[in-house]
């Protein structure tokens, strides 16, 4: 077909049958692995021919494949790669229109140099802007700042039926909060203009200090809540009166004078790559907890404060190509839920003892405090606490994620579907009372024949 490109994913297992053009495809966590024909548009008028040349499409779109589960796997991909074009900028005002295929890291190699830099980055700065959009992403500042959406002044959509419409908090709202955090179950994004915010360097200032258990670790967090990004490394593994012992890292945007260039270091990530899968023997819970204890205690002989540049503070694993081979050839399951304010502490800790007792781990352990929902239908934060926690896909987890899914239920929360792979659609609809709304929405555009996703077919919408 003229103007849509078939290719491999970089980065991927990619093959591909000549004849139908099947390439091999999975999220960042490597579960699940399914065969899928991918289009990739070259620009608007391409993407907008594509939805009416190919007559029964039914799949979703698909940025940079960082999301970890099976929200951008479907048998058809719509690829944004190539809508990954700087549109405009206004120098004074900060305004950005981009395309939906650029990724959050070449955004700020350009205008960091310039003094901006997004309001709100996500762990990895290898996501594009439009599954930023789609998954309503947010940092380690949302308790002062937000998700990602909240700084989107419009976007573009395609939809179903081939049309382009032009969405905002007032133009269409009900299409921009859906598709804000609508995981691409409305259309696909083509274009979008960000509010960026000005800062005077790429320095950080990090400081660093441990609490000796979870409800110490909330108490620093509240302690330092006037600091601007915030973010805990917790000990999964530790028991009894030290259980959710932690490392809190807070940060702030080093303010340099005026009259003097502003310091930006951009490392060419990644520095360090994992050449294969490692045998997942070697990730038991004895390596998790000699890990955890050897970290904790390494916190301990650091200097409480340190001068460091952006891409350390905010994007650490970025340093470390593929690192997602770590856990096998199988893959893992990031498990990440939130919980209001008031039920954390107790739902937490009852998470963290049946981690424990059924002998699992994690290395990956990120505790934040979360700020107010937004309007966005299907968006993840909630004012509370947010834990993040990776584990080796082997079928004898899921019964345990099951148990936890009860657990984040009975205390009010609910779990992120960008990092989802396996939640039922019961556990979904009782934690986004909002999935109504999207349901009617998508079936008043003609969106439920068109995009659908593994994860929104499993979800029940």
């Amino acid at each position: 077909m003229r103007g849509i490109l078939h290719f491999p994913l970089m980065g991927y297992h990619a093959s591909m049958d000549t004849g139908q053009h099947q390439h091999t495809v999975q999220g960042w966590g490597r579960f699940p692995v399914i065969k899928a024909s991918i289009l990739a548009p070259r620009d608007e008028p391409e993407a907008s021919a594509l939805l009416r040349r190919e007559q029964g499409f039914n799949g979703i779109s698909r940025g940079q494949g960082r999301s970890y589960g099976d929200s951008a796997l479907a048998s058809a991909l719509i690829q944004s790669t190539y809508l990954d074009q700087f549109l405009a900028f206004d120098h004074d005002t900060g305004r950005l229109r981009c395309g939906s295929g650029i990724t959050l890291g070449t955004i700020l190699q350009t205008l960091l140099p310039r003094g901006w830099f997004l309001p709100v980055v996500p762990g990895t700065q290898f996501v594009s802007v439009g599954g930023a959009i789609a998954c309503d992403v947010h940092g380690k500042n949302h308790h002062r700042d937000g998700s990602f959406c909240d700084y989107l002044l419009s976007l573009s959509l395609l939809l179903p039926g081939g049309e382009i419409l032009d969405c905002s908090p007032t133009q269409h709202p009900d299409i921009f909060h859906a598709t804000c955090s609508g995981m691409g179950l409305t259309g696909v994004i083509l274009e979008a203009t960000l509010q960026m915010t000005k800062v005077s360097g790429g320095l950080i200032e990090q400081r660093i200090s441990r609490a000796g258990n979870l409800q110490a670790s909330f108490e620093l967090i509240e302690a330092n809540s006037s600091a601007h990004y915030s973010v805990a490394w917790l000990d999964c593994m530790a028991r009894g009166a030290q259980r959710g012992r932690s490392v809190l890292f807070t940060g702030e945007h080093i303010t340099s004078e005026p009259s003097s260039k502003p310091e930006i270091r951009i490392r060419k990530y990644p520095a360090l790559s994992v050449p294969f899968s490692l045998p997942s023997l070697l990730l038991n819970r004895y390596s998790i907890e000699l890990f955890n204890r050897l970290y904790y205690a390494r916190a301990g002989s650091i200097t409480a404060s340190q001068s460091i540049d952006y891409q350390q503070y905010f994007f650490p694993l970025d340093g470390i190509g593929h690192w997602n081979r770590l856990y096998g050839r199988k893959g893992f399951v990031q498990y990440q839920f939130v919980m209001p304010e008031d039920s954390a502490l107790a739902g937490m800790t009852a998470v963290l003892k049946k981690i424990n007792a059924a002998g699992k781990g994690s290395f990956l352990s990120v505790l934040k405090k979360m700020g107010p929902a937004n309007n966005n239908l299907l968006s993840f934060p909630m004012a509370g606490y947010t834990l993040a926690l990776d584990f080796k896909f082997e079928q004898q987890l899921l019964p345990l994620l099951d148990t936890l899914d009860a657990i984040v239920l009975d205390h009010g929360g609910r779990i992120y579907l960008a990092k989802d792979a396996r939640m039922s659609s019961s556990t979904f609809k009782k934690s986004y009372p909002a999935w109504q709304q999207l349901d009617s929405l998508r079936e008043r555009l003609g969106a439920k024949s068109v995009f659908n996703s593994m994860q929104s077919q499993r979800l029940g919408l």
